[in-house]
């Protein structure tokens, strides 16, 4: 059976109210339309819904089932309203963001917090992901947008936005420290030992090329599944890694881990946005992709 919804609408508001005459005022229709609508309603129901008396109208049992449904039905859609008028004012709402954790550490943990003194009602999800699992999940659908670091191979249905530019160094330990008394070349350092991303990573293939565009094969001798792991084992002599700048600063001033610069000019990698062209972002996302682009984009 195929109703006007308004139908339904009409029938809620005089059944609730017992009367044509007040449904119409709400409604802000006139008050033959209203008996118009009931009676069509009536017709396609094949029964009757109301007893029409001098003092108002009463729901018939039929009535009265139909409006037990309906009622529901009507509270829904006022929820429902109400939640996406409070998401479109940022009242409320959530954001799920794919990021590794360079990303998080230089660029978003800050925003973050800015984000939220703004809008605290809002809920934010971070998954910590490699850029190549972070990607995945935004072409599966499971976070809003992606913000990680360069390279990254997309697909055709992924927008990128470069964020911010950062400087990767090579940095060592204290007894490592005499390489970073003067300029070495890639060819003088190679031998000795390295720590690095895993293999499977776009941070150990990026390096990898590095040396494989100046001649020299690349030779890991410690794997780890995060930065946050290369840092403290470079630290503690295990090796030479290569690690962004800004996180290592606080380091290098303290002298706990010195650089090692080359002659070889190490390339630049970029902190990132991808967005999946194919579906829209939610309010709240919005808001902080526009607060993003506006801070970083260079």
């Amino acid at each position: 059976m195929n109703i006007n919804y308004e139908y339904y609408r009409v029938f809620y508001y005089a059944a609730k109210y017992k009367s044509f005459t007040k449904a119409a005022n709400v409604l802000f229709q006139n008050q033959p339309n209203i008996t118009r609508i009931i009676n069509k309603l009536e017709d396609a129901f094949g029964c009757k819904l109301f007893l029409r008396t001098h003092k108002g109208v009463t729901l018939t049992p039929e009535g009265e089932q139909l409006f037990s449904r309906v009622e529901i039905a009507h509270m829904q859609f006022q929820k429902a309203e109400t939640e996406i008028m409070n998401q479109s004012s940022l009242e409320f709402g959530s954001i799920t963001i794919g990021a590794n954790e360079t990303a998080i550490s230089i660029l978003l943990l800050d925003k973050l917090r800015s984000f939220r003194k703004l809008y605290p009602n809002i809920r934010i999800n971070i998954t910590d992901q490699s850029t190549p699992t972070a990607l995945d999940s935004l072409d599966r659908g499971t976070v809003d947008f992606v913000v990680a670091t360069s390279p990254a191979n997309l697909t055709k249905n992924m927008k990128m936005t470069e964020l911010m530019e950062i400087n990767n160094i090579l940095v060592c330990g204290p007894s490592f420290k005499h390489l970073a008394e003067k300029k070495q070349h890639l060819a003088d350092i190679v031998e000795y030992p390295h720590v690095m991303l895993e293999r499977n990573t776009m941070s150990y293939a990026f390096y990898n090329q590095f040396y494989l565009n100046n001649g020299i094969s690349l030779r890991v001798d410690t794997e780890t599944t995060t930065i946050n792991q290369v840092l403290p084992m470079v630290k503690y002599d295990l090796g030479l890694g290569y690690l962004p700048e800004p996180f290592v600063k606080k380091d290098l001033e303290k002298g706990e881990l010195f650089e090692i610069k080359l002659y070889e000019e190490i390339p630049k990698r970029s902190i990132i946005m991808v967005q999946d062209i194919r579906k829209p972002e939610s309010t709240a996302a919005r808001a902080f992709i526009k607060d993003l682009l506006k801070t970083y984009v260079y």
